[in-house]
Formats: C-alpha cells, sequence, structure tokens
C-alpha cells in the first residue's frame, strides 16, 4: 500500500487498485487542524485554509507529477466517512470486506 499525490498516475500507473481519496474543503480543515492541535501547533482556519487551497493549486499545476486522479481509480469521498469506513468502501470495491 502506498499513499500520495502521485502514486497511481507517476509512481506506480500500471497498479492493479488504485484509490482516489477526496474530502471537501471544510472536512479537510477540520482534519488538518485536528492534527495540528495534536502537536501544540497554533492555527487559524483562514491559514489553513489559504495553505490546503495553495498546496491543490500548486501540485495540481506542477509540470511533474501533477496532482490529478488515475483514470482507472475509484473516487471515494471521505467528507462523512471515518477510517473504517473508507476501508470498507475499499475492499467492497474488490470484493473484499
Amino acid at each position: 500500500v502506498m499513499e500520495g499525490r502521485d502514486i497511481g498516475t507517476v509512481v506506480l500507473p500500471d497498479a492493479e487498485y488504485k484509490f482516489f481519496l477526496t474530502a471537501s474543503l471544510d472536512e479537510r480543515l477540520k482534519r488538518r487542524g485536528k492534527e495540528l492541535q495534536a502537536v501544540g501547533r497554533a492555527w487559524t482556519k483562514e491559514e489553513l485554509r489559504y495553505e490546503l487551497t495553495y498546496r491543490d493549486e500548486m501540485d495540481s499545476k506542477r509540470e511533474i507529477g501533477p496532482l490529478k486522479k488515475a483514470p482507472d481509480a475509484l473516487v471515494i469521498d471521505s467528507t462523512n466517512l471515518i477510517v473504517s469506513q473508507v476501508i470498507e468502501k475499499i475492499l467492497e470495491s474488490y470484493g473484499g470486506g
């Protein structure tokens, strides 16, 4: 199992199983905020919104390995899911679980 923004398109384009996980910006802000809070980093919602949208834009526009969904990847919107539900969707999509 590998995770990254270009694994399915650049690193392992011929992988048998590919998943493209997404979530709403608001949900991503909540999740990132919890991560930063856990390590004691102060932040504002505006700072996080800027960081996430800037990273998405830069990753999408980069020349080598831009952020994009592999044509054969299964898209999973994790906005309203917990980790175990995402895992369940992955397993179900390929006959497991």
